[in-house]
């Protein structure tokens, strides 16, 4: 005789065991005061360590202390003011990512608009095959499968995308096939 099981109801345990798991990672990950970089230490430890190297240096080449230090210094506030611009894209990414209910589609987009705000190119036209590596896939044409991300500012590739390899049929238009070929993603 075979006992039937019947189904569990859901009570929300396994969820809200995950839940706890996650807080207690993020717990574990979150910087302590104490360990959070110090702007005036940071700096301090930098100029002892420029002294070394400054001393080690032929007279005749020397630099004088107190420009190194003001370079120093400089260096120091500017990564700190990166870091903040940074620190704040990331807080306005998350938040959003909070937003009652948001759909994907609408995080998607609002993501993309924050990073349009910072700067930053999203290349999804294979035509810009510099930006991207090919991963896969055999034919003449090419389909997006990731977007590059490029600096406006320094033209430089944050991110290179990436394009699968496809098949494409003749076109009556004259029309390049891999400009057919190139993927028609849903767009944030």
């Amino acid at each position: 005789m075979s006992e039937s099981k019947t189904p569990k109801k859901p009570t929300g345990l396994k969820a809200r065991k995950e839940a706890r798991a996650w807080e207690a990672e993020m717990e574990l990950r979150t910087y302590r005061p104490e360990e959070l970089l110090n702007p005036a230490e940071l700096l301090v430890r930098f100029t002892e360590k420029a002294r070394e190297l400054v001393d080690r240096m032929p007279d005749e080449s020397r630099p004088i202390s107190a420009e190194v230090t003001a370079v120093l210094r400089q260096a120091v506030l500017e990564a700190f003011r990166t870091r903040e611009q940074y620190v704040a894209r990331l807080v306005e990414t998350d938040s959003a990512s909070w937003m009652t209910a948001m759909p994907a589609k609408s995080l998607r987009r609002a993501i993309r608009a924050s990073l349009v705000d910072s700067g930053i190119r999203v290349v999804e036209s294979s035509d810009e095959r510099e930006h991207f590596v090919v991963v896969e896939g055999e034919g003449d044409g090419f389909e997006v499968v990731r977007p590059a991300y490029v600096d406006q500012a320094t033209g430089k590739l944050i991110l290179s995308g990436q394009l699968r390899r496809v098949f494409v049929g003749k076109r009556s238009d004259d029309a390049t096939a891999a400009q057919h070929a190139t993927a028609v993603e849903e767009k944030p």
